[in-house]
């Protein structure tokens, strides 16, 4: 997994202690981690990932930017809090449970990430960008690992099953939080940005012979609105990559 830039993996807020600093000696009362933490996500979720500074979280809760580092030591140490907290809204099977299917806890997880990378479109680029190695990270990371074990695949194809769906839920997920957020900068609903995007299409001599060729399969694709067909879309594409993962087990 990449690093933030110009930090070594040694930086991360979950080694050396970092974490576990609770605050320093002769700390702003009124604070704590959880506080600021939390207070960086709701940031985040309004604003975005370039908005985000130390001064206007201090802001938002109305202390001083100097405040901010008796708790952490760098923007990118509280950046990297705001992540894994987000990770803490995933509900986690239980992969031991025998009486619940692999293939069902496999795809509620899938569905689960996907809608965590649409809540929060700022999560994608942070995750790709440090360690995850957060409590509740891991705690996802370890589950996902259980239950794709319990398929039966050899031990050497079991990172390979896991990076093909979640990379892929990592993808459409990513592009779909982009793309709602574009749609709420222009002040239409998801169906009719939609509507009114393949109108405009269809007036660009070269994209409109692509839609022309591809009307049989848009048509196929179903659903009345954009969330049911993107709903069905991402429901194909994981059955596939299960149904993958079941041949692999088949041939050995």
């Amino acid at each position: 997994m990449a690093k933030a830039a110009g930090r070594s993996a040694r930086d991360s807020v979950w080694l050396e202690g970092k974490a576990r600093r609770g605050g320093r000696s002769g700390q702003p009362s009124g604070l704590d981690r959880e506080r600021i933490t939390a207070a960086s996500v709701r940031l985040l979720d309004a604003e975005g990932l370039t908005r985000f500074s130390m001064r206007r979280l201090a802001a938002e809760l109305n202390v001083t930017a100097m405040s901010l580092y008796w708790y952490v030591d760098t923007k990118d140490d509280l950046l990297e809090l705001a992540l894994d907290a987000t990770y803490a809204e995933l509900r986690l099977p239980d992969p031991e449970n025998a009486d619940e299917d692999w293939r069902e806890q496999l795809r509620a997880l899938a569905t689960a990430y996907r809608g965590l990378l649409v809540r929060h479109p700022w999560l994608s680029p942070l995750a790709g960008r440090f360690l995850n190695i957060g409590p509740n990270s891991l705690a996802f990371s370890r589950v996902v690992q259980r239950v794709v074990r319990r398929a039966g695949l050899p031990a050497h194809g079991v990172t390979g099953a896991i990076s093909a769906v979640f990379q892929f839920v990592y993808g459409f997920g990513t592009i779909e939080g982009h793309f709602r957020t574009r749609i709420a900068d222009t002040g239409l609903s998801a169906d009719e940005y939609f509507e009114q995007a393949m109108s405009l299409v269809d007036e660009v001599p070269g994209t409109a012979d692509m839609m022309r060729e591809s009307k049989d399969l848009m048509a196929a694709r179903g659903g009345d609105t954009v969330a049911e067909m993107l709903d069905r879309d991402f429901a194909f594409a994981l059955d596939l990559l299960v149904a993958g993962i079941e041949a692999m087990v088949t041939r050995g």
